[in-house]
């Protein structure tokens, strides 16, 4: 009978252990419609909306078309940090019908799921053989065996890609109970805002990450806007004045193929007019797409002849509107989509490869437009970082530099890693190694703190293209970057990288003069470190930068770090960050006259 008792008790145990862990589940609009990312009209919208791309309130004088299509999701995202080993999300949609004759029911109903490293790198996550996904009355995703950060438990960054062809009524993630889920606000640049058809709307990629729009959302690592409308991209001076109020980095018209090309004399006016409208509302770059063209047309005279008179109708526009002298517009033409026949489901829409090739195209363009080139390598490659967050939130850094400098005006900036964030100033940080000794000097005449710890050179880039040098003119630009590179790049890379760098900030502020300092001594890497500056050097003063090198007074006569000068044989001590400022011009006040 005891036997019979403990082995009772033993099963109990099993089967409490064998208990799936309780799933919590959240719901966006819980804490706020800033939670949705991607839309405009801020401050707009009420919880009526949902998640709709235009709010009720401003539907007064759109076509039928584009009211019914509004409600769809496209491009709308939900972005959140987690450290769950499983993600469920459920939802309900608006439109009971799941799939269309040329798209399936994952493209038109479905969701993506993207998970983004410590290094900046996106992943799509699949459901997998160890998930599952339903597409009933109830949509459901499930995401297993997730992968958390190697160095610390607050996991990683996710973006939830909502439906493209249909709406969503409400919409719950769930993490398993003692997991953490918490939602970001949405990001301080200025979005780019797309209108176009139903191929800019998605149609027909095979899910939400596929889309076009969705694709170069994530390459470009931008905030965008997607007004894509099935059947209904018109130029329509209606939709023209939504986007014309909406502050914007670019925007994008893609509506060719809903247009008669058979009019080229409307195809013309409409165009010219719909750039005067948005010209008339704000400077920003506008961008024209030619259409990518129609399945057959190769070897279908008619057809190809179809295409290329409305594609010479919009390039007369622009040449027009060339002549007029309106500034800051742009071209993107049918061969460089390079949208071949093989690349589309029916006569007219792209499939997935058909999609990443316009993508690619657009994205090509949009770097060429906003000054933002990648190179090869990983340190020409901008992406962002979050190796550090308990100390603080990368992104929410980013955000305050942005917000700051545009509320200060600052003189100058220093930008760089934890050398320059955790050397003091503002924006403020949780650690100082020697705020007092930026505030005599620094501090005192007017700079900024840009640094961002564990920053390396492409994170230091993706910085400076997003906004950390826009909205301000100081005179100096200080950059102290590259050390954590080592191991990654080679010095070849590294210098590569620094010229990148100076030419970035040179784009956005030319007046600045821009002064990069030599990669300080590291202990036990001082060979790379002295390899690296004997390369950059020159790379750096034919752009026309200034080259200073405090480090060479930060060594011991044979070579090696001077610890004296450091807290860790990494970053500097307060008789270390004199040093630095000793070899500045301009800031030698008595306070920096001792190492």
């Amino acid at each position: 009978m005891k036997l019979f008792s403990a082995l009772l008790l033993l099963l109990s145990f099993s089967a409490l252990a064998q208990q799936p862990t309780p799933t919590r589940w959240h719901n966006p609009l819980d804490s706020g419609l800033q939670t949705i990312h991607n839309r405009a009209f801020a401050g707009q919208w009420t919880a009526d909306d949902g998640y709709r791309r235009i709010p009720q309130s401003r539907l007064q004088g759109l076509t039928d078309g584009v009211k019914g299509q509004s409600t769809h999701s496209a491009g709308l995202t939900l972005d959140f940090y987690s450290n769950a080993p499983a993600i469920d999300i459920r939802y309900t949609t608006t439109q009971a019908s799941r799939s269309m004759g040329h798209m399936p029911a994952t493209g038109v109903t479905g969701i993506d799921l993207y998970a983004r490293d410590n290094d900046g790198a996106w992943h799509r996550l699949s459901t997998g053989t160890d998930g599952r996904y339903s597409l009933g009355d109830t949509v459901c995703f499930s995401f297993r065996n997730l992968i958390g950060a190697p160095n610390h438990d607050r996991g990683l960054e996710y973006r939830l890609f909502l439906p493209l062809y249909n709406g969503v009524k409400w919409l719950e993630v769930g993490v398993p109970e003692g997991s953490s889920l918490q939602w970001m606000s949405p990001r301080p640049e200025a979005p780019i805002v797309l209108y176009g058809t139903s191929i800019a709307q998605g149609a027909c990629a095979s899910r939400p990450g596929k889309a076009w729009a969705n694709q170069l959302q994530l390459s470009l690592d931008w905030p965008l806007i997607n007004l894509g409308f099935s059947g209904n991209g018109m130029l329509a001076p209606e939709v023209l004045a939504l986007m014309a109020e909406t502050p914007a980095s670019l925007y994008i018209l893609d509506c060719m193929p809903n247009l008669n090309l058979a009019d080229t004399a409307q195809v013309e006016a409409l165009t010219v007019a719909a750039v005067r409208q948005l010209r008339a509302a704000s400077e920003a770059p506008i961008l024209l797409v030619e259409h990518s063209g129609l399945d057959g047309m190769d070897n279908n005279p008619q057809r190809r002849e179809t295409i290329d008179r409305g594609n010479r109708a919009e390039r007369r526009a622009y040449d027009a509107l060339q002549a007029e002298g309106v500034a800051n517009v742009y071209y993107l033409s049918h061969e460089e989509l390079g949208v071949g026949n093989d690349m589309r489901v029916d006569y007219i829409h792209p499939d997935d490869v058909g999609m990443t090739r316009h993508a690619q195209a657009v994205e090509a363009k949009v770097r060429e437009i906003m000054k933002m080139p990648v190179g090869t390598t990983s340190a020409t490659r901008p992406v962002t970082q979050r190796r550090e967050p308990p100390m603080y939130e990368w992104l929410e850094r980013h955000g305050d530099i942005c917000r700051y400098v545009k509320e200060h005006q600052p003189k100058g900036v220093m930008i760089g890693n934890s050398i320059t964030h955790y050397w003091g100033g503002e924006p403020s940080s949780r650690k100082k190694n020697a705020p007092e000794v930026w505030a005599e000097s620094l501090g005192a005449q007017g700079y900024a703190n840009l640094g961002s710890g564990w920053d390396r050179i492409e994170n230091v880039l993706w910085r400076i293209y997003h906004g950390e040098l826009d909205g301000y003119s100081p005179e100096r630009v200080i950059v102290l970057i590259g050390t954590n590179n080592l191991t990654f790049n080679t010095p070849e890379e590294v210098a590569d990288g620094l010229a990148m760098v100076v030419e970035a900030i040179q784009a956005r502020q030319p007046q600045a003069e821009v002064v990069v300092l030599g990669l300080l001594p590291r202990r036990n890497a001082e060979g790379w470190i002295r390899e690296v500056n004997a390369l950059a050097e020159p790379r750096v003063t034919a752009l026309g930068a200034t080259w200073l090198n405090p480090g060479l007074k930060m060594t011991n006569e044979d070579g090696t770090v001077n610890l004296s000068l450091f807290n860790d044989g990494l970053h500097p001590n307060a008789d270390g960050y004199r040093v630095i400022l000793s070899s500045l011009p301009q800031l030698k006040p008595a306070a920096i006259q001792k190492p």
